[in-house]
Order: structure tokens, then sequence, then C-alpha cells
């Protein structure tokens, strides 16, 4: 089964590059969101499979988004990303519903995978 994919960055940009990136290894993007108020709009509507969020967006953050989609019926595996290192991240990772982390410049259907049960 191919899994379903929710994008969440508020750079246009980074949203065509995620969605041919992870198309192209076979996920499949199913709606986009460029903040918070969308991501979960989009989220009920389409009920992913995966959220891909980053970490800092408009009109909250990654780590606020993961904790509101954590609590749907049927909740999207979360994983954050940004540009960021995520060593100066971790302690909020750590804490977040989020499976992980995976940096911008190393997005692949095999980094997200391999956050996945």
């Amino acid at each position: 089964m191919q899994s379903t994919v929710l994008l969440v960055d508020d750079h246009d940009g980074f949203r065509r590059w995620a969605r041919r990136v992870l198309e192209d290894e076979g996920l499949r993007i199913v709606a986009e969101a460029a903040d918070v108020a969308q991501a979960l709009d989009r989220a009920q509507e389409v009920q992913p499979d995966i959220a891909l969020v980053d970490v800092h967006l408009p009109d909250g953050d990654g780590f606020g988004l993961a904790e509101h989609l954590a609590a749907f019926d049927d909740p999207p595996a979360v994983v954050l990303t940004s540009s960021h290192d995520p060593a100066e991240l971790q302690p909020l990772i750590a804490r977040s519903p989020a499976r992980g982390f995976v940096v911008k410049d190393a997005l692949s259907r095999a980094a997200i995978e391999a956050l996945l049960p």
C-alpha cells in the first residue's frame, strides 16, 4: 500500500521540491499546507498516513502542530523537518509526539520510513 503524505511548510519552493522527491520515490502527496491552520484543515479532510511538518511555521510551530495532530482519532505519523541543526532542536523533538526529525537536505522516503514502526 502506498503511504499518503501531507506536506506542511511555508516555503512554496521546498514543498514543490519535496513533492517531486517523495513522489518519485513512491509516496503519494495528498495535500499541502503553508501554516498550522491550513495543516489542521487539510489533515482532517484527507487523513494522511504521514505529515511532514516544518518546525518553523508562520502561525505556530511544528511541535504544537504535532500535538494537535496526535489528538486526532486516527492520527498521522508526524515527521518534523527543518534546515536547522537537529542538535539544537533535540530536546524539543524528544518531548514531541512526532516520530522523529529529518533535515531538509536529507529528505527521502527511506529517511521518513526509518522513523516509522
